[in-house]
């Protein structure tokens, strides 16, 4: 089949194609050199980016060394049929990590990954808001990840949630809070002091401070400068092991 014009588009042009519709039965190799084989006529091809998970099924991400060589892609092989079914191109809406790091180096590659942690972390805390208005739960419930729709949680005691007048507050959990720069850890052992602490979380960008709390074993907090310190402390230390027995602490970010 001949390949159509391509779709009116209001993403920015980039180096990255994002392509759907794709035949999801197809192992992933043999995909990837399809279409390794059919885009490096029009450019070459520093990366192509397909996964098995359901979610990602039947869609690839191909990444040229230019933004022109993407433009010839989408124009010429829109439409084009692949394994039976005809692909739907257009530029991705981000740039792609092997771009980033080409276009500026290690440390805008990890910059760029901690906006996207920071992105999704707040997509899944506005996620489970709507969730819960949905579910219209009583005052003080919060909706645990797996939690059976017809069996509401029950508010943490102690959780610091601060009270609000007329209508009842919908309140996220912990798991799905937007992040800043405090995180709050828990579930730490009873030898965890500031010294021990201060050597795990001092690695990370911008931190300032480990407090604990006196007279309260098992929890702590921990400051950064800006969140992009945190998002990528959370992000390393979530369910690390600790102390003696080995028990994963949880780190979550403060409420704010």
């Amino acid at each position: 089949m001949a390949a159509v014009a391509a779709p009116a588009t209001t993403t920015p042009p980039n180096c990255t194609v994002y392509v759907r519709n794709l035949e999801e039965r197809i192992k992933i190799d043999q995909l990837k050199e399809s279409l390794e084989e059919i885009f490096s006529e029009y450019g070459n091809v520093i990366e192509i980016v397909a996964k098995t998970n359901l979610k990602a099924k039947g869609q690839a991400f191909v990444v040229f060394d230019s933004v022109e060589a993407a433009g010839r892609a989408i124009d010429e092989i829109n439409g084009f049929e692949l394994f039976d079914k005809p692909m739907v191109l257009d530029y991705a809406r981000t740039r792609s990590d092997a771009t980033v790091l080409r276009e500026g180096g290690e440390e805008e590659l990890e910059a760029h990954k901690r906006r996207r942690g920071a992105e999704k972390e707040r997509k899944q805390a506005h996620e489970a808001l709507e969730a819960q208005k949905k579910l219209k739960r009583p005052p003080g419930a919060v909706v645990a990840p797996n939690e059976p729709s017809g069996r509401p949680a029950k508010a943490a005691k102690g959780a610091g949630l601060k009270p609000t007048s007329g209508a009842a507050a919908t309140v996220i959990p912990d798991e799905y809070l937007p992040p800043n720069k405090i995180l709050f850890l828990r579930d730490l052992p009873d030898t965890a002091d500031q010294d021990s602490l201060t050597a795990v979380f001092a690695r990370f960008e911008g931190f300032q401070e480990v407090r604990l709390v006196p007279g309260r074993k098992g929890i702590a907090f921990v400051e950064y400068e800006n969140e992009s310190g945190a998002i990528s402390a959370k992000e390393a230390t979530s369910g690390m092991p600790m102390g003696e027995t080995g028990k994963p602490i949880r780190v979550t970010y403060q409420r704010q």
